[in-house]
């Protein structure tokens, strides 16, 4: 989209520039893949874009600010998170089948972003508000709309009035990404990822509802 995408020093980048500036984050993306963070370095993403640091530089002021470009995008992405539990139904098979699906969708996301998702967590935790702030944008995007769950349940009698929806929500939100994290774990403990998901299903139904659900 010529017009949007602009240089470090303000420049508007041309189709050409898009197009070597998203080659430059793709091949990011790649190394993010099979190297650790610290050990990226400008000059070799370069490299493998077919390119020189100065134009690396053109376009980002160093690796951690093209990682954050990317995570912004997946940020974007993992935003559609809320689609998999607003306005679902948690009542009778429709609230297992809402919780089976939200497990899959959110544990696909994690699987899909790896790499980057990897790099925001270590950020988050090294007290970077930026990738603080991504990391709770895809959080949220699940935690406001399982809250908004357990709320509806309340009003219609269907869930203790001494829950609080935000503390569960977000307790279990919690849970999915740290399970999420520690997908390729699991196997280490003997658990395949087709007995994992549905066990993760169940504690994220009885946590909603507080009932066994209905298969």
């Amino acid at each position: 989209m010529t017009g949007q995408v602009r240089t470090v020093d303000g420049r508007v980048a041309g189709r050409r520039g898009q197009a070597t500036r998203q080659k430059l984050l793709d091949c990011l993306s790649e190394m993010l893949s099979s190297s650790p963070y610290r050990d990226v370095k400008v000059i070799d993403v370069a490299r493998k874009a077919g390119t020189s640091p100065a134009t690396f530089y053109q376009y980002f002021p160093d690796v951690e600010g093209a990682v954050l470009e990317i995570a912004e995008e997946m940020a974007k992405e993992g935003a559609g998170l809320t689609e998999l539990v607003a306005g679902r139904s948690w009542v009778g098979k429709s609230g297992w089948q809402t919780a089976e699906e939200l497990v899959e969708g959110f544990l696909d996301f994690w699987r899909r972003n790896d790499a980057i998702l990897r790099v925001v967590d270590l950020g988050a935790a090294e007290g970077d508000k930026r990738f603080y702030k991504i990391r709770m944008k895809i959080l949220n995007s699940v935690t406001n709309s399982l809250t908004d769950s357990v709320k509806e349940l309340q009003s219609k009698g269907k869930v203790d009035k001494d829950i609080n929806p935000a503390a569960m929500a977000g307790s279990l939100v919690a849970m999915l990404a740290a399970v999420a994290s520690h997908q390729k774990g699991f196997t280490t403990w003997g658990v395949k990822q087709a007995e994992l998901r549905p066990n993760l299903a169940l504690l994220v139904h009885l946590g909603i509802t507080g009932k066994k659900p209905v298969k």
